[in-house]
């Protein structure tokens, strides 16, 4: 028997004092939501940015794991002395911090024995009972464990590794969205959106978002449903309450 589709959620857990301060800009968060969403139908749902504090990142992965389907960590997990992700998080769950054998091969043999130093060895500790999650880019894999998964800050490599993350994913419904650009202000259709949120109630979501582009000021809006068939609906609703304003609606 098939196992039906559930709605699948999860959290984002940035670790990092670099993107605390203003120096790195973070890139990773609207990768992983649309990778997520798009590849396995998952949602994200919040997302949290913290600094490299060993009480802070046990808290909060402790508090997410136990909110959402699945955690989703970046940053943390490198050669240096900030990075604190994978000690922290084997504390949290109350398992030993060590060297696992299949991680401490792969990162012997993709730097060679003489050039695989203690700073680079540290990337093959993590959490006693975890799987790994292949790095195609830099040979340092990420971890999974429990429904806490481990990546890199690195945009790059952060991004070649999601697809050997699936097979420890339970796929759930893919939302869909449209989008209209409106040469309005959220004021002038605020009531209609309402009113036609109502009317969907919880088969749809609605976002508004005002824009300010050289020559032209509107709105955005944007509709999102695990149904197709309910935002083909919604936006021919949608389209006969511009009309009747006469709102212009802008091609971008």
């Amino acid at each position: 028997m098939k196992k039906k589709k559930q709605k699948v959620n999860a959290a984002i857990l940035i670790i990092g004092n670099e993107i605390l301060s203003g120096r790195t800009q973070d890139k990773n968060v609207s990768f992983i939501s649309n990778w997520m969403n798009t590849q396995c139908g998952i949602l994200i749902k919040e997302v949290r940015i913290i600094p490299d504090v060993e009480k802070t990142i046990v808290k909060n992965v402790l508090d997410l794991s136990k909110q959402y389907k699945y955690v989703f960590t970046t940053g943390g997990i490198g050669p240096t002395h900030d990075d604190i992700t994978s000690k922290s998080i084997s504390k949290a769950f109350k398992v030993k911090y060590k060297f696992n054998n299949e991680a401490y091969k792969i990162l012997e043999n993709y730097y060679g024995k003489l050039n695989f130093n203690k700073p680079r060895q540290k990337m093959a500790k993590i959490p006693e009972g975890s799987n790994l999650i292949y790095n195609p880019s830099s040979a340092a894999p990420g971890f999974k464990i429990k429904n806490v998964f481990c990546l890199p800050g690195v945009p790059t490599i952060l991004q070649s590794m999601l697809p050997n993350m699936k097979k420890f994913l339970k796929k759930g419904f893919i939302t869909h969205s449209k989008s209209i650009y409106l040469k309005t202000v959220e004021s002038k259709i605020a009531i209609d959106l309402n009113d036609l949120q109502n009317l969907y109630k919880n088969k749809i979501e609605i976002g508004s978002y005002p824009f300010f582009k050289i020559g032209s000021v509107g709105v955005a809006v944007v509709l999102r449903s695990i149904k197709k068939k309910v935002i083909n609906e919604y936006y021919k609703f949608l389209l006969i309450k511009i009309k009747k304003k006469k709102i212009k609606i802008l091609n971008f």
